[in-house]
């Protein structure tokens, strides 16, 4: 049968002719918006069929809560936060009968002595071999972390080595309270002269703390002026200088310091010594 044309088309079937659809006239005009928008077509079913069952929509997927604020992001160069380095306490024996032990304990030295009277190999060897973390901080080696516009002492002690001198021991004594807080025992060694108190034992006190504990090496003038002989570079001294130096240094006598006269003593002999002092000194620390 033909229709004319534009004329819709013939009603759906009747029951019994095949299924039927409901028709938008819409739906076949191409570029109208229901063309692809409109609503789905419904089915009419066919007698004696039996649609199968919709399955249930699915629950929608459980999305975990937002934090209402993103962390920051972690340091790129794997910087640790530390604990911050407060001065040094006095420190105070175990309460154990005997001496307290110095090698398990966490401390903070003060080796002092004159040039030769060997603070430098002491202090090492007595780090080397202790059971707890130890650090050995010598003052000359952060001095000479300066190299253009070094302040040679060799060359005349004036305000420019002065200020590197104190800034030196700032920075050592920084350097100490930051081990000391994160548990790790110092050991510093200086040329300290007992007739400049503020600047000496009083500066090495504000840096580190009152807990620090000073002790003196003062072997013989025969045996100073014998090690400095063997040193070399800016390390080593006139012989004039280093009888001064060693003069000022015997003020120490009478101070309340320990003193520790390692002439006939080699390294490993001092630092037995050394902690034999040190545990007297933590029973019953010094009045500096």
């Amino acid at each position: 049968m033909q229709h004319a044309v534009g004329a819709p088309l013939p009603p759906p079937h009747q029951p019994g002719h095949g299924p039927a659809t409901t028709w938008s006239p819409a739906a076949h005009q191409p570029g109208h918006p229901g063309a692809h928008s409109g609503p789905a077509p419904r089915t009419t079913p066919t007698p004696g069929f039996t649609a199968p069952p919709v399955p249930p929509a699915a629950p929608p997927a459980h999305r975990p809560p937002q934090p209402t604020s993103v962390p920051p992001p972690s340091d790129p160069t794997g910087q640790m936060r530390l604990p911050p380095g407060a001065p040094v306490g006095v420190p105070s024996a175990p309460p154990t009968a005997g001496a307290p032990d110095p090698a398990s304990a966490t401390l903070a030295v003060l080796l002092i002595g004159p040039a030769g009277a060997g603070k430098t190999s002491v202090a090492k060897y007595w780090a080397d071999h202790r059971r707890v973390p130890t650090a050995h901080i010598s003052l000359d080696d952060v001095r000479e972390w300066v190299r253009s516009g070094f302040a040679d002492p060799q060359s005349g002690w004036n305000d420019n080595s002065e200020a590197q001198y104190r800034l030196a021991r700032r920075t050592c004594g920084f350097a100490a309270r930051n081990f000391l807080a994160n548990g790790i025992s110092c050991i510093l060694d200086d040329a300290v002269f007992p007739d400049r108190p503020v600047v000496g034992l009083g500066g090495w006190k504000r840096h580190v703390g009152p807990g620090l504990l000073p002790v003196v090496l003062l072997p013989g003038l025969e045996i100073v002026l014998e090690r400095n002989a063997k040193r070399t570079g800016n390390r080593r001294l006139t012989d004039e200088e280093v009888a001064r130096i060693h003069g000022r240094m015997a003020g120490w006598y009478g101070s309340g310091l320990p003193i520790i006269d390692n002439s006939q003593l080699d390294v490993e002999g001092t630092a037995r010594v050394l902690d034999e002092v040190l545990a007297r000194a933590i029973a019953s620390p010094p009045k500096w």
